[in-house]
């Protein structure tokens, strides 16, 4: 049976860094990079405030300090970003209210690659950035 995203959110996985030996994305050889984890994302996104936008070179930035990296991995976070969207739309579906759910729309950009990949679509992310806009 296939996972849901919220079972992809919440394995039990660590972080891990490592040292890489080639240029990767935008990381030098040799630097200390994070592979974090849905989890950590996630709590890190339930930390910024209401109105508030954060891009994703800030959240890696953040994220790499906190878990003394040099780097955090551009490829995992999006990908661990998506189920964190995922995961907390899937919650919306079952009942919860937006008070119980990671504001995931506070980092996805609405015209982003990954924005276009999500199940649920742009138009959700831009009508909860304007709600906060709003407010």
């Amino acid at each position: 049976m296939k996972k849901s995203w919220l079972d992809k959110l919440n394995e039990n996985k660590e972080p891990i860094i490592k040292r890489i030996d080639i240029d990767f994305a935008d990381i030098p050889s040799g630097s200390k990079m994070l592979i974090a984890t849905p989890k950590i994302i996630d709590k890190y996104i339930q930390e910024i405030g209401v109105g508030k936008r954060i891009n994703i070179k800030t959240l890696r930035k953040d994220l790499a300090i906190d878990h003394n990296a040099d780097y955090t991995c551009p490829v995992t976070t999006g990908i661990f970003l998506r189920i964190v969207a995922e995961a907390n739309y899937e919650k919306l579906q079952q009942g919860n209210c937006f008070e119980e759910i990671t504001p995931f729309w506070r980092v996805i950009e609405p015209n982003s690659a990954l924005a276009k990949k999500l199940t649920f679509g742009q138009d959700f992310l831009l009508k909860q950035i304007e709600k906060e806009s709003v407010n």
